[in-house]
């Protein structure tokens, strides 16, 4: 048994879902793609997936074991990439990760682009509301908003503006007390975006205080979308905190307005990363020189449609 091959089968089939589409993506039939799992996991000793006619499921040996053979398979193609001196060919799948508002509305059109200038590589974009572990999840670059923590992962600052911005539509505005503290909040209708607080706020701290003000609340909608959110506010339901990014074309359009600009925790950095060693990749390479300045024009659009006072 090719194990290597073996190993792509095992790591295609657990990111398609199927053995159907595991075969559909390495233009092989169902048969040869089930023997190749079951020769790996005959050679390892344990069973890695649990199948049925539908859906296949990680075993706990096989969570594990998918995670090594990413990383054995990542360096096989960086090896491969040195050993051909072909740093000036991009090929091959690129994936990256994105939140899903941010990837959908600004890189995606970027990807696209990118794909007509580069027609020999293929592009996977997992829109994922949380951070992704890029060694372990076979991710190439992940865009990710907010401060970094100290890390082994290149990282290129494309972007410092995205705020946490507080929203109402004017209808809304005009019928209700005005919001002109953190703490008037508590007399209002709060829209609770889930990633954002359901109970509470934090602002920036008090003059000359360090510690940053906390407002609670117990809001009269709870939802798990940002568009949700948005759209519910500009209809005059009440108030709610997004991305000012999630919030650009409402405010450029005058549907939202931006209330406790003065009160607003700092802006947050946007960076691109990637693995040590990913970048010298050809496609990731290539993708990075493309991106990058396209990322940066767009991420100082919206922040100025946003009203970015930075």
């Amino acid at each position: 048994m090719d194990r290597i091959d073996a190993m792509k089968v095992f790591v295609t089939a657990v990111e398609e879902g199927s053995l159907a589409g595991a075969a559909r993506k390495l233009k092989r039939s169902p048969t040869a793609i089930s023997r190749a799992l079951g020769l790996l996991e005959q050679h390892v000793g344990v069973e890695l997936l649990h199948r049925t006619t539908r859906s296949l499921r990680l075993s706990e040996a096989g969570q594990r074991y998918v995670e090594a053979c990413r990383r054995v398979l990542i360096d096989l193609e960086e090896a491969d990439i040195i050993a051909g001196a072909e740093r000036s060919s991009p090929r091959g799948v690129l994936t990256i990760s994105a939140p899903p508002i941010l990837g959908e509305e600004v890189l995606r059109p970027v990807l696209d682009s990118f794909l007509k200038a580069h027609p020999t590589v293929s592009v996977r974009l997992l829109m994922l509301d949380r951070f992704v572990n890029l060694i372990d999840e076979g991710v190439d670059i992940a865009l990710r908003i907010g401060n970094l923590t100290d890390s082994t992962n290149i990282s290129t600052r494309i972007g410092g503006d995205v705020r946490r911005v507080v929203v109402a539509s004017g209808e809304y505005l005009a019928d209700n007390p005005a919001i002109a503290e953190p703490s008037d909040l508590s007399g209002h209708h709060i829209i609770a975006f889930s990633n954002f607080g359901l109970e509470s706020w934090s602002f920036s701290p008090a003059a000359g205080g360090t510690i940053p003000r906390t407002v609670h609340f117990t809001p009269r909608y709870v939802v798990n979308s940002v568009r949700a959110a948005a759209a519910s506010a500009a209809a005059g339901i009440g108030v709610t905190r997004l991305y000012s990014y999630h919030v650009a074309e409402y405010v450029r359009d005058g549907r939202l307005q931006i209330v406790l600009e003065d009160y607003e925790p700092p802006a947050l950095p946007v960076h691109l990363l990637s693995p040590q060693g990913r970048t010298a990749v050809p496609k990731v390479r290539a993708f990075m020189d493309f991106a990058v300045p396209k990322l940066r024009l767009d991420l100082g659009r919206i922040a100025s449609e946003a009203g970015s006072t930075n």
